[in-house]
């Protein structure tokens, strides 16, 4: 039966939406999820996302088989749950000479990365079933037709996680969700696997987490009272106002990050507990040692609020605190004995710190970086952790520049490696043009600079129990825009990360072959049509990546602004598809204005960008950013409904995505900017093969062949 024949298309379309829908929705929870429950993942920031994809698409080139899968989903997304709940916590950090990990527990082993790997099977494994059933519902219907419902319905699964993600992320009520959308979108016959196998699924999902943990954009947080390893979910009666007030501390993925409590010794009765919190304050404090008398203060990464208070009790008229997670700022609110957020000298600032150093002014007396060391990375697509673009030279550049003549710059951080130290001195040094002032007390080193250096020359030799070092600056890789790592010693990729990238290439290329393989002599099937795809397939993955980095540096790199990108992303490729299904042929020509945006988007450096007022970059992000997108995307729709075997295109578009996505790794050796390269020769490449292939005009502006769905932009690629 022709697709344009079939009686219930409007029905298959609503299936397809649903579908897509809940693969997308799926795959964002378990890309928030995994990581917050096996910590070893966080590091290695898109393999649930290629796994995504890969299962997506290896179940779409099943489309034809005889054999239905989708009832086996249910019980893969139990044993997959299962892994979490039981086994996540046997797989430990292993230690890396060449990165920075915080909380290391042993050496590496071949346990932990076998436990990698198995995450990444088991996810793969969640999303054939569904990538099977799609496909079919792709094989309905007329292919563009049917590509604008998977769209739609990633688009809205996009958006609804976006939300749900903010007002109350839930692993327990995300399987809900999932569990409902699968059900009315699938028949009676697949029910019957699905009755038992939920409820056995909602039953243990709850176990991976604790009752009193929040879920912030961010992190997996839970607050404990002290040392207790037993989580708390309120504070103890009074904590504003009592004498001798507990200290609390938060953890994040289940290790120490920060402490919320007072550092003011008029809140403390007994001596010995003044004197230890005298101690503990030294850190907080030195700022205003050395720089009395504060009227305005900025503290980067605000968190608990001790910094805050710091800033407060030196006598501060008004204080900017920057914190880009909204659930550390709640948390502070109700466990920090001080209550700072609520002082009226106090600006609260939920953002990333670029972001707000882009608009400030001039007038202040310090600018106070706390300890950020994030635990978590920015984005799922791409290996920069959370504070990148905190850490940079041009981000202390532009801190700097807005001290007052007798201002101060104070750079805090709880070094993990010895070279952290020459790194960050490097970064300030650079900035400042004079080696800054260095303290230290066991991990905790601080930096500080100033427009006046008379300011800090006459700085004691120790100041409570931190000691001032005299270090010679080192050369070393600095952190820059460019290459935002500082938690990498040297631009290479660590052995540990080309291990894992190498066997789950070799596990993905194998899957494709092993099911392409299944129709026939594998190398008799590939042709230069194949590699058009290839190409196209490897370039979006990295631009994807680019565009998603780029906007996140010139906005913040908040959960909003990557929501904001993944969704601009589906909206410019569906465009690209409608425009697609009025063009009646793939002319060649469309890779000039590819090309030329490409050029554009090379040559026009982040720091001009980042020098426009906000009018321009917004213009710039929703203009020029997207338009490589949609040319890509028109490409690739034109082209992709004239394939005599379109599960055998998908096949040689999805080994190119897959490779697309771990050459992302690629930016911690040679920077951000060089993928653009790798971008430019990849489309070169497709169009090098399309003229190979001898692609021409399809017989009117759809094709009546049946296809496969190429891909959803966050789950595939193009």
């Amino acid at each position: 039966m022709s697709p344009t024949q079939s009686p219930s298309s409007a029905h298959v379309g609503l299936r397809l939406f649903g579908l897509s829908f809940a693969a997308l929705f799926l795959e964002l929870m378990m890309i928030r999820w995994v990581p917050a429950v096996i910590r070893l993942v966080a590091y290695y920031g898109n393999l649930m996302l290629i796994s995504s994809f890969l299962g997506l698409g290896l179940g779409a080139m099943l489309a034809r088989g005889t054999r239905n899968l989708l009832s086996l989903f249910p019980l893969v997304l139990l044993i997959d749950i299962g892994l979490l709940v039981f086994g996540g916590s046997r797989f430990i950090i292993p230690n890396g000479s060449s990165e920075a990990r915080f909380y290391n527990w042993g050496t590496p082993s071949f346990f932990n990365y076998a436990g990698l790997i198995a995450v990444f099977i088991l996810n793969t494994a969640i999303f054939v079933p569904l990538g099977q059933e799609i496909g079919r519902l792709f094989r309905a219907q007329l292919p563009l037709r049917a590509y604008a419902f998977d769209l739609g319905g990633s688009l809205c699964g996009t958006l609804l996680f976006g939300l749900f993600s903010v007002l109350h992320f839930s692993p327990l009520f995300g399987v809900v969700a999932v569990a409902v959308i699968f059900v009315l979108a699938t028949w009676r016959r697949v029910w019957l696997w699905s009755l038992p196998l939920f409820p056995l699924a909602l039953i243990i999902a709850p176990i991976a987490t604790d009752a009193n943990a929040i879920w912030s954009p961010y992190y997996y947080v839970t607050v404990h009272k002290g040392d207790s390893t037993v989580s708390v979910a309120e504070p103890v009666p009074g904590i504003r106002t009592m004498q001798n007030p507990p200290v609390y501390k938060v953890r994040v993925n289940n290790d120490f990050y920060q402490t919320d409590g007072t550092i003011n010794p008029n809140r403390y009765s007994s001596d010995m507990l003044r004197n230890g919190q005298n101690l503990h304050s030294y850190l907080y404090r030195m700022p205003y040692i050395l720089r009395a008398n504060p009227r305005q203060v900025c503290v980067v990464g605000a968190g608990g609020g001790i910094d805050v208070e710091a800033a407060l009790l030196a006598g501060a008229a008004a204080v900017d605190a920057i914190e880009i997670d909204p659930g550390l700022v709640k948390i502070a609110d109700r466990f920090n004995a001080a209550d700072v957020y609520d002082d009226p000298r106090v600006s609260l600032h939920v953002n990333d710190a670029r972001a707000f150093f882009q608009s400030a002014h001039p007038v202040y007396d310090a600018i106070v970086f706390g300890s950020l060391d994030s635990q978590a990375l920015f984005s799922y697509s791409a290996n920069i952790r959370l504070d990148g673009f905190i850490y940079t030279v041009e981000s202390f550049r532009r801190a700097y520049s807005l001290l007052r003549p007798d201002g101060v710059l104070a750079v805090s951080f709880a070094v993990a490696q010895p070279w952290m130290v020459d790194k960050l001195q490097g970064m300030v040094a650079q900035v400042t043009g004079n080696r800054p002032l260095v303290y230290h007390h066991n991990v905790n080193f601080l930096f500080f600079a100033s427009p006046n250096p008379a300011l800090l020359a006459s700085a004691p030799a120790n100041i409570g129990p931190f000691l001032r070092l005299d270090l010679p600056l080192v050369p070393i890789d600095l952190s820059t825009d460019d290459w935002p790592y500082l938690y990498i010693s040297h631009r290479s990729i660590p052995r540990d990360y080309l291990l894992v990238i190498a066997s789950l290439v070799i596990l993905s290329v194998g899957a494709v072959f092993i099911v392409r393989g299944s129709r026939g002599p594998i190398i008799a099937q590939f042709n230069a049509l194949d590699g058009h795809f290839f190409f196209l397939g490897l370039a979006f993955l990295l631009l994807e990546t680019t565009s998603i980095s780029n906007c996140s540096l010139y906005f913040g790199t908040t959960w909003l602004v990557t929501m904001i990108v993944v969704a601009g992303v589906l909206l410019m490729v569906l465009a690209a598809n409608f425009v697609a299904m009025r063009l009646s042929n793939s002319p060649r020509y469309l890779y000039v204005p590819l090309f030329l945006s490409l050029a554009l988007v090379y040559f026009l450096r982040p720091d001009f960008i980042l020098g426009l007022p906000f009018a321009g970059r917004l213009a710039w992000a929703l203009l020029g950013i997207p338009l490589p997108i949609f040319f890509a995307g028109l490409i690739f729709s034109t082209t992709f409904r004239q394939t005599h075997d379109p599960s055998l295109s998908f096949s040689a578009n999805l080994i190119g995505a897959t490779l697309g996505g771990f050459l992302q790794y690629l930016a911690m050796a040679v920077g951000m900017h060089v993928l653009l390269v790798v971008v430019i020769a990849s489309y070169a490449a497709s169009l090098a093969c399309r003229e190979l292939a001898g692609v021409k005009g399809p017989r009117g502006p759809q094709s009546g062949r049946w296809n496969v769905s190429p891909q959803t932009p966050v789950i595939a690629p193009n």
